[in-house]
């Protein structure tokens, strides 16, 4: 072998085995390289996970927010709606009660009133009060009644008041003190519309 084909066998060995070597780097760096291009893939899938949860928890709550001031706001129009319902049945039914102190019935039943008021005083000294709008009805009670009775100075809306004064007891038939307190109690309760 000459000298020049040993450098040619010398030179195309030593090549072969850059080359190998080149490859071996090569590989190595690829597999570097795709390793971590696999981690940047999986942190930037987590972290792409990581935001869609805190997008959807963030929505959520302000959906959840938004349905709240809603449902808030539905309320405070029911509430209102049910007031202006309320105060127009009471002055539906307070023009009812006066139409029925016109009547024979509310006569009838201021001398009923009257009647349990004196059963219950069981003889003790009482004082039988009518309200003033009823001062015409004073007579009437009086002789059906055969108790005396007195006009009050203050307007009860209708009924009467009767005073057992040693026993301090207030027997009170008076409407507008019913009508206050059924007022106060009054709350519209959940039904049937279409019945």
């Amino acid at each position: 072998m000459t000298i020049e084909e040993k450098v040619f066998h010398l030179q195309t060995a030593a090549m072969e085995e850059a080359r190998a070597e080149g490859n071996a780097i090569i590989k190595q760096h690829e597999d570097a390289l795709y390793s971590v291009f696999e981690q940047h893939c999986e942190e930037a899938r987590r972290q792409s996970e990581t935001r869609i949860k805190a997008e959807e928890v963030s929505a959520r709550q302000q959906l959840n927010m938004t349905a709240s001031r809603a449902q808030l706001e539905l309320k405070r129009e029911v509430s209102r709606v049910q007031s202006e319902l309320k105060q127009k049945l009471f002055e539906e039914v307070e023009e009812l009660l006066q139409e029925y102190m016109k009547t024979e019935a509310y006569r009838q039943l201021l001398a009923d009133y009257v009647e349990k008021a004196a059963s219950f005083a069981d003889g003790d000294e009482m004082t039988i009060y009518i309200n003033p709008s009823d001062a015409d009805k004073k007579e009437y009670l009086e002789a059906r009644t055969g108790r005396e009775v007195t006009v009050s100075r203050e307007d009860f809306g209708g009924g009467i008041r009767a005073v057992i004064k040693n026993r301090n007891i207030l027997i009170d038939h008076a409407f507008r003190g019913a009508m206050e307190r059924e007022y106060q109690r009054f709350v519209f309760r959940g039904g049937d519309l279409g019945a």
